[in-house]
């Protein structure tokens, strides 16, 4: 079976907290011959790791990476290395592949309230500002 993997199966996969889904969640991903996860979903996955279980950035850029390292997981790949080495510079996942699609789409500048998110991407080199 190909899946498309839902942000809430993921979690209950890797934080193994439901221990009845938890064990579900990790046969569906074990025996799927492609579990396709979408750039949402991998950004939700961040978001609750980090701000409901309280996962480091460090740990939670390593459950990723592992979790992207599994032979039958497909994901847009440089969409999730944007997010990854976002998350590794202190920054968000979210904003890292925010970026990327953008840049994508033919955008040049990011613009956000978010003013470390800016200080961070100008250190890189990347046009960043905030709405006047």
């Amino acid at each position: 079976m190909k899946i498309i993997a839902d942000t809430n199966l993921l979690v209950r996969a890797l934080t193994e907290d439901e221990p009845k889904q938890s064990r579900a969640a990790q046969n569906e991903l074990r025996n799927a011959e492609i579990v396709a996860i979408g750039n949402a979903a991998l950004c939700e996955l961040v978001w609750v790791l980090s701000r409901v279980y309280r996962i480091s950035n460090q740990d939670t850029a390593k459950a990723i990476r592992a979790l992207l390292a599994s032979a039958n997981v497909v994901v847009d790949s440089a969409a999730a290395d944007a997010g990854l080495s976002a998350l590794d510079d202190g920054g968000d996942f979210a904003d890292g592949i925010i970026v990327f699609e953008g840049r994508q789409l033919g955008g040049e500048t990011f613009v956000s309230f978010d003013k470390k998110a800016n200080k961070r991407l100008e250190a890189q080199g990347m046009a960043a500002r905030s709405p006047s």
